[in-house]
Parts: structure tokens; C-alpha cells; sequence
């Protein structure tokens, strides 16, 4: 009974934490960009982990990222090339100012 209980605990335990460590994309992210990036792995986009990573210590990386997103482009990846505005051209001002914060406050 003992090992049932202390297993039982252990795996919510694990859930519980496992929930708490995961990095969430925000719903613009998910949204409108998630077809291409995700936060750990390169899909057809490089990871935002990775974006944040390069632009690290830089401090126009809110404005650099803010134009790359704006104007699309290869941006040295050598993945293709994002359109403007990310797929189908759909990210607005607001969701481009969320996901930019968002990429940069992953280096924190």
C-alpha cells in the first residue's frame, strides 16, 4: 500500500512540475507562427530558443527582430525565407510586439 501511495505521489509530482517548466507561446505565437516556429526545436523557422540565443546581449534586438518579422527574409538561417509579416502576411503590429518580447525574454 505503501509503494502505491508513494508512486501515486511521485507522478503528481512530475505532472505538476512537468506543467510549470514548459515555456507556453503566446496565443499570437500559436496562432500565427506556430505553423513554422516553436520555442525548442527548428521546424521550418528556426527555434525562437535559438533566435533569442543570436540576438543575446544585443540591445537593438527588440527593433531588429520587430523589422525581420515586418519585412520576412532568409535573416542568415539558411531555412527559406519567412514572408512578411509571418504566413499569410496575418501578424499584426500587436502580435509582432508580443512575440518579439516574448523571443527576447527567453534569454532571461
Amino acid at each position: 500500500m505503501k509503494s502505491i501511495i508513494v508512486t501515486m505521489l511521485t507522478a503528481a509530482g512530475l505532472i505538476v512540475s512537468g506543467s510549470t517548466w514548459a515555456i507556453d507561446l503566446p496565443p499570437a505565437g500559436k496562432a500565427k507562427c506556430g505553423a513554422c516556429h516553436t520555442v525548442e526545436k527548428k521546424l521550418v523557422g528556426p527555434a525562437y530558443k535559438d533566435v533569442a540565443a543570436k540576438y543575446k546581449g544585443d540591445k537593438d534586438a527588440a527593433s531588429k527582430l520587430t523589422a525581420h518579422i515586418n519585412s520576412g527574409g532568409e535573416f542568415g538561417w539558411k531555412l527559406g525565407k519567412m514572408p512578411a509579416k509571418g504566413l499569410g502576411g496575418m501578424a499584426t503590429d500587436a502580435d509582432i510586439k508580443i512575440m518579439t518580447d516574448f523571443i527576447i525574454g527567453l534569454n532571461k
